[in-house]
């Protein structure tokens, strides 16, 4: 069974500075095989370059840039260049079906928030100090940097990701070989159908309303958005209060509060809360549900 686990870090000042020089770095690097890439293709001879020959140039690249590009894993780079080189199959694929081709676009910093270590030992290390009382993760050029660890670990660290949500960096971890635990059976079952109009329905015909979480948020968002509008939209040197309203947008469309919210809501729906926690992404199901406050529900 595939897993994976998402933990807030909590870097120092220096870690946050050394991170955000990583991700700069990498999106450089990006940024750099895809000009490589475009301009050996409008050049009269139309070469065609690859992965497997950009990732051959990293060595060079490496010694001759020892405070940049030689300073990261040299695995995390390799996953940036398969990163653009899977861009390119899609956009190949796209072109071969007949679809609108969307050609890779090159990235600035504030659209390239991931970076993929591919193997948990090269480059980066899954508590890095066991015997530390807080569990940290190691990442090269960065250090050990703290991690909130609200939850075990289960089964085999594959990947490694550290990921820029806003002005908070987490670590996403990858496993394999995590043990299911499925729920304990009841004798009952009940039918969830999860749809649009409502939020879900149970077989026993009660509906629960959708609950609307960016309507509900809609105004507090436009507020802000028309705030930062205000501001100019090229700027090299952005003011503070700039700086600030672009924050507060960024909070609003930021993925996690909208998750709590979520979490929230399906918490306080019973009976079937902690089990749509999990499944609410796999459409019908028909699932073991603990007894029911009215009459006994029929299978569908």
């Amino acid at each position: 069974m595939l897993r994976a686990y998402k933990f807030l870090l909590r870097p120092t000042v220096r870690q946050a500075q050394a991170l955000t020089q990583m991700l700069r770095d990498h999106c450089s690097l990006y940024n750099g095989a895809l000009q490589e890439r475009r301009d050996a293709w409008r050049h009269t001879s139309k070469t065609s370059v690859r992965y497997g020959d950009q990732s051959a140039q990293m060595r060079e690249i490496r010694v001759s840039d020892p405070e940049r590009q030689g300073r990261w894993s040299f695995s995390s780079q390799q996953a940036t260049l398969r990163r653009l080189d899977k861009a390119f199959q899609a956009f190949f694929r796209r072109v071969r079906s007949g679809g609108k081709p969307g050609y890779p676009r090159f990235k600035g910093l504030g659209h390239f928030d991931t970076v993929v270590f591919p193997k948990d030992g090269d480059g980066c290390r899954w508590d890095s100090t066991p015997n530390d009382a807080h569990t940290r993760v190691r990442l090269q050029g960065v250090g050990h940097v703290r991690v909130h660890q609200h939850h075990s670990v289960k089964g085999r660290v594959k990947t490694v990701s550290v990921k820029r949500e806003g002005n908070r960096w987490y670590v996403v971890l990858a496993c394999d070989e995590v043990p299911a635990e499925p729920l304990p059976g009841t004798g009952r079952i009940v039918g969830i159908d999860m749809g649009t109009v409502h939020f879900f329905t149970g077989s026993n015909g009660e509906h629960k309303e959708n609950p609307r979480f960016l309507e509900s948020m809609a105004e507090e968002l436009t507020a802000a958005q028309q705030h930062l509008a205000t501001f100019p939209k090229r700027t090299r040197r952005r003011t503070k209060k700039h700086r600030a309203a672009a924050r507060k947008v960024a909070k609003l469309h930021a993925a996690p509060p909208a998750r709590a919210v979520l979490s929230d809501s399906l918490g306080r729906t019973r009976p079937w809360g902690r089990r749509l926690r999990s499944r609410r992404r796999l459409g019908p199901r028909l699932l073991p549900a603990s007894p029911l406050p009215a009459s006994p529900a029929t299978p569908p």
